[in-house]
């Protein structure tokens, strides 16, 4: 969901829910991000909350984008020699790039995706290449399994967004894990701004090497097919 960084939810011994509490970025009011939860709980649950029992607190220490320095080159404009990146130190082992089609046929391949713990749970970095050029996206939120995968998607979203200069039309609606036909996939929703106007982008990813990995390619499998059509 749009501006969405961590939610709360409590429960009554009956399994209704008592409170919604939900961190946000600045990038969405707190009134529209309460309306976006009642629809999203009404449209997809059939459940409707109280606005009342729905608190938003909002932080200006929003999910942060970076631009390795071949990204930073290019947008400076091309010079007569352009060095090569220096490789980003990884947090964890790195994982092996992964490209599902041809580089050719797609505006952005997935590289590589790093976790840590940080001062909020956790912290997930998604590096992505176009061509020569390299891009960062980082989130941050709950340290919890569920978080883990929605972390991935929500940092390649951003790393899309900053990258094609569509920040703030590009967010994440949200990441699961779906088992069909005996096999575990990914599946996210990507909500995206044209004009007045939103559409939900949706991409999926069988889970191979890890839910992190599977998150951020199936981003790219809803992005890269919108981003190609609207060249």
């Amino acid at each position: 969901m749009p501006g969405v960084v961590s939610v709360r939810i409590e429960a009554s011994p009956s399994g209704e829910v008592d409170a919604i509490h939900v961190l946000t970025s600045v990038e969405i009011g707190p009134k529209q991000t309460v309306r976006n939860i009642e629809s999203a709980l009404l449209a997809h649950l059939g459940m409707r909350v109280d606005h009342r029992k729905i608190s938003v607190a909002t932080t200006v220490d929003a999910p942060r984008i970076r631009l390795t320095p071949a990204a930073v080159d290019a947008i400076a404009g091309p010079p007569p020699l352009v060095a090569a990146a220096a490789p980003v130190a990884p947090l964890l082992a790195p994982l092996p790039v992964v490209e599902t089609e041809s580089a050719g046929t797609r505006r952005y391949v997935f590289d590589d995706v790093e976790v840590k713990r940080s001062r909020n749970g956790l912290g997930c970095r998604v590096t992505l290449r176009r061509g020569d050029e390299s891009f960062e996206g980082e989130a941050e939120g709950l340290e919890t399994e569920a978080a883990r995968l929605e972390l991935a998607a929500r940092a390649t979203v951003l790393a899309i967004a900053f990258a094609e200069g569509k920040a703030g039309t590009l967010a994440l609606a949200g990441a699961q894990r779906v088992d069909a036909f005996g096999t575990e996939f990914v599946f996210v929703g990507v909500t995206a701004r044209q004009g007045r106007d939103s559409v939900l982008l949706s991409g999926s990813c069988a889970i191979r090497d890890s839910a992190e990995v599977a998150g951020a390619l199936a981003v790219l499998d809803a992005t890269n097919r919108w981003l190609e059509a609207a060249r």
